[in-house]
């Protein structure tokens, strides 16, 4: 590491101001502040004294969402696997049917590595499109504004991938997060500012330009010719007796033995992440709570026997299909577009919940609601701070007047 923080010294002259690379510091402050800390130090008085600094949060974020992306893994191979056994198939063509066998994987739907092995190389392609766009436009408006590179793209581009299903095309993968990165963040002025979640822009661009790709029930098993529907998909036409009839249990939807998204279906995983989050205080534990509260209130209150089907689907089935732990943990917690306030928190998180319960119960073509949920509240969290300083402030005028 020394002779790498050599070379790195050696090689600065060249990306500050009046090098012949000065246009590229953005990428070289990126390189070096992700091996070693910052060299800048606040030499006065006051200031802060905090060991964090973004890329170390951003970091922790990445370690906490890891669970889900390796369960997901296991379980989009799982999936595939499971899938080809009914259909009577013997392997995959193309070149994923070329790389299984090097790495000395099959198709066993009950071994572990043959099920891990191939939900990576569904895996990685998107995530990797989604690091090479994304990480191009991050890189030119960052040389364009000549600001530094920031790292929060890094937790961005793992939730965008973790989010989609496996079979997406991946030219479409790059438009997305073009479009979330671009319009959801940029535009705004970068990060810190954007008052939407880019990953979550991105998923939304997608599936309102491209729903044959990112909906329906063909799109969930990577294997071609299957369709099968997500329990949501399934209770919002038959109710919880088609998902029992399914063969799902409550179990597998919790550890995340189901087809959904790449790495969004394990409610377990997900409470890993969150335990993690809390513990280092990167995240607000109110929103979790109040998200999850948000939605089992509701369904305690008006669920039961209906003529709409998702009506009778219990608040403990409601919190572990779907996307919605994995939302309501990594997504709505957001630093920068959820509410600011300890009060607002709360308020910003039930009205997450709340409207999930909405669109999944009275919204019969969108069963999954989490997404638009955290969009919407999203850009109310202003507001929300808003009338709730205006009420402290209101609060201290009358203790002192």
């Amino acid at each position: 590491m020394k002779r790498f923080r050599s070379f790195l010294d050696r090689m600065e002259p060249l990306f500050v101001t009046g090098g012949r690379l000065e246009k590229f510091h953005a990428l070289f402050e990126m390189v070096d502040t992700l091996f070693y800390s910052p060299p800048d130090l606040a030499r006065g008085s006051p200031h802060v004294r905090d060991a964090l600094d973004l890329k170390r949060v951003m970091i922790i974020v990445v370690f906490a969402v890891t669970p889900c992306a390796l369960v997901g893994m296991w379980n989009t191979g799982f999936q595939a696997n499971t899938a080809m056994a009914a259909m009577g198939m013997a392997g995959l063509d193309g070149w994923r049917g070329v790389v299984l066998p090097l790495l000395g994987a099959g198709y066993n739907p009950q071994n572990f590595y043959d099920c891990f092995a191939l939900g990576l190389l569904y895996f990685l392609p998107i995530y990797a499109v989604t690091m090479a766009a994304g990480g191009l436009w991050e890189v030119l408006f960052a040389g364009i504004r000549n600001h530094e590179i920031n790292e929060g793209f890094f937790v961005t581009s793992l939730l965008y991938t973790l989010v989609l299903p496996a079979t997406i095309p991946l030219w479409q993968v790059a438009v997305g997060i073009s479009f979330g990165v671009v319009i959801g963040k940029e535009v705004f002025g970068g990060t810190g500012k954007n008052f939407l979640n880019p990953a979550l822009v991105g998923r939304a661009f997608l599936y309102f330009a491209y729903p044959a790709q990112i909906s329906g029930d063909a799109v969930w098993t990577a294997v071609d010719g299957f369709s099968g529907a997500t329990a949501l998909g399934i209770s919002a036409t038959e109710g919880m007796q088609g998902v029992i009839a399914s063969g799902l249990t409550w179990t597998q939807a919790f550890l995340g033995q189901m087809q959904g998204s790449l790495g969004e279906t394990s409610t377990l995983a997900c409470l890993l992440g969150a335990a993690f989050l809390i513990f280092t205080r990167i995240a607000s534990w109110r929103i979790m709570v109040a998200v999850f509260a948000g939605l089992i209130i509701p369904t305690l209150i008006f669920g039961g026997e209906s003529a709409n089907p998702m009506m009778s689907m219990p608040w403990h089935w409601h919190v572990v299909v779907g996307g919605f732990a994995f939302g309501a943990i990594f997504m709505a917690t957001d630093p920068v577009s959820a509410a600011q306030t300890n009060a607002g928190k709360w308020v910003f998180g039930l009205l997450i919940g709340f409207m999930t319960w909405l669109i999944r119960v009275i919204n019969p073509a969108f069963p999954e609601g989490i997404m638009l949920a955290i969009l919407f509240g999203n850009i109310f969290s202003p507001v929300i701070d808003h009338f709730v300083i205006g009420a402290n402030v209101r609060r201290r005028q009358k203790r002192h007047a």
